[in-house]
């Protein structure tokens, strides 16, 4: 096995449960907001909301859309058929958008397995989070997982202005830990985020998908778990 001198990972679904999280504030929206004005079930609601916002996450790692843009209009698109007058959508896209962000954090846990693999990694090297999430609810997370002592360093793409799969980024984190791209590998569950970003970056990738992968990476595993047998 390939020796390294520190681990880069990903926090949203990597380590933190974000996919739960999210589900939960989106039916709590969905329910506060009655969205089912619009949409008779939740599941029209999220089929409404979740591939635009996947599109705007992605044209916000690419620098195409600010974090004001992408957060404002993930929330406003699906609610263009309420009849409000002036202002009131965008208003009301921006109170949603706050809650949100608040009942996310109310949501947040670890995924399971999640905190004996830090520590396991921690253990044995420096750890760097590199997280394109928004700083403000990240730093939550991170403060209140209680994992937060095992990263040496934490990126979160809007405080050093470049977001991943951008190479920059993980450049960054090479810099910080004084090493050069082969002496790291990076660890998540994103290929388009995680897995392109470091190999653009020339450093090794550990890709946790389950199922068949039409991609290739250094290593693919079905779990978290799995990253204890090959680092």
């Amino acid at each position: 096995m390939k020796s390294y001198k520190a681990i880069f990972l990903d926090w949203d679904d990597t380590i933190g449960d974000w996919t739960t999280a999210e589900h939960q504030a989106l039916q709590d929206i969905y329910v506060h907001y009655q969205l089912n004005r619009l949409y008779p079930t939740f599941e029209d609601y999220l089929n409404a909301y979740k591939p635009y916002n996947l599109e705007l996450w992605g044209k916000y790692g690419r620098g195409e859309v600010t974090k004001e843009w992408l957060h404002l209009q993930r929330f406003l698109r699906p609610i263009e058929g309420l009849s409000v007058t002036g202002d009131g959508l965008r208003d009301l896209a921006h109170e949603m958008g706050a809650e949100f962000l608040q009942l996310t954090n109310k949501y947040f846990c670890l995924l399971p397995d999640a905190e004996k693999v830090v520590r396991y990694l921690a253990a044995k090297y420096p750890l760097t989070i590199i997280s394109n999430g928004f700083k403000e609810v990240q730093y939550y997370k991170f403060e209140h997982s209680g994992l937060a002592p095992y990263f040496t360093h934490t990126l979160i793409s809007e405080e050093v202005g470049i977001n991943k799969p951008q190479p920059g980024i993980f450049e960054i984190a090479l810099q910080r830990n004084h090493i050069s791209a082969d002496e790291a590998v990076m660890i998540g569950d994103s290929y388009s985020s995680d897995i392109a970003g470091a190999k653009a970056a020339g450093i090794d990738q550990a890709w946790i998908h389950e199922g068949e992968a039409e991609e290739t990476a250094t290593y693919i595993v079905p779990g978290i778990t799995d990253i204890i047998k090959i680092l």
